[in-house]
């Protein structure tokens, strides 16, 4: 069971990772594992998420705030239907179906299965690599800015969002791997990231608070502290990444991944690790 200094230390770790392109819900679930504590679950992940994305929607309050009222105009007046925030809050709602699609198909399959240690590992790696090819195409091309964004890309962004529903993948690498291939910048590929994952991350937290406190799921007292310590490191972490990115390039998250993944598939194989350990048994 999950007690107040696991669920701190796992509120830090959420914060530190959800914004980073090195996926949140492998590090509170390898974590766990190393530590030899009980998998946090998706609830827990979800819940705690809810930290993370207000943070998020009090940076950047002013874009929200813009979009929001723009796209609310534009639905009375057609002439403002050209206006580039009601277009980006068009965006953001169409990018966001893919993930809720997916997420209500699979939902059995991403709390078990693919919580699974060798998964993790694997998709660390892979996905280390495509934002690293990533970041590389953006390098030698005009870089986009988001106002530049397009229906197809932002479905495309979508798309790259719903990947992150295994764990490992990311959602801010999914989405930013995505924004570069698509030829945009690196702060506007992360900027649409972290605007695009509002609607899904408050959407599925929301649909997870039913589940804190039964059977495996953590107290929910412990929950609501390591979602307070989220949302405080979290602040923090977006502030500092945006900052890192304008004049940085994502490779040493891409080698972080890599030996990442590899030590875990390495622990897993030499038997140090079993791939479902500290999954509760349902």
């Amino acid at each position: 069971m999950i007690d107040w200094f696991h669920a701190a230390v796992l509120g830090l770790v959420q914060g530190l990772t959800e914004f980073l392109p090195v996926s949140s819900s492998a590090h509170l679930r390898v974590f766990s594992a190393l530590m030899g504590w009980q998998d946090p679950g998706a609830a827990f992940t979800a819940v705690t998420q809810l930290g993370t994305e207000t943070a998020v929607l009090i940076y950047f309050r002013k874009d929200i705030a813009a979009i929001v009222s723009a796209w609310v105009v534009a639905l009375f007046k057609r002439e403002r239907r050209s206006d580039p925030n009601a277009r980006l809050g068009w965006f953001v709602i169409l990018g966001t179906l893919p993930i809720g699609i997916f997420g209500a198909l699979f939902q059995d399959t991403i709390e078990t299965t693919l919580r699974d240690l060798r998964v993790i590992g694997t998709t660390l790696i892979v996905f280390g690599v495509i934002l690293a090819v990533a970041d590389r195409t953006r390098a030698v091309r005009h870089a986009k800015p988001i106002s530049e964004l397009t229906l197809p890309h932002a479905i495309g962004y979508g798309l790259a969002q719903s990947l992150a529903l295994i764990p490992g993948v990311s959602r801010s690498g999914g989405t930013i791997s995505a924004g570069l291939l698509l030829g945009y910048s690196r702060e506007a590929a992360a900027r649409y990231s972290f605007l695009l994952a509002i609607p899904a991350v408050l959407a599925s937290g929301v649909l997870e608070l039913f589940k804190i406190g039964e059977g495996p799921a953590p107290a929910w007292g412990p929950t609501i502290m390591a979602t307070l310590i989220a949302f405080v490191v979290g602040y923090a972490a977006i502030a500092w990444f945006l900052k890192y990115i304008s004049s940085h390039s994502f490779m040493p998250f891409v080698v972080y991944r890599v030996l990442l993944g590899i030590v875990i598939i390495g622990l897993v194989t030499a038997g140090v690790l079993a791939p479902d350990a500290g999954v509760p048994v349902k």
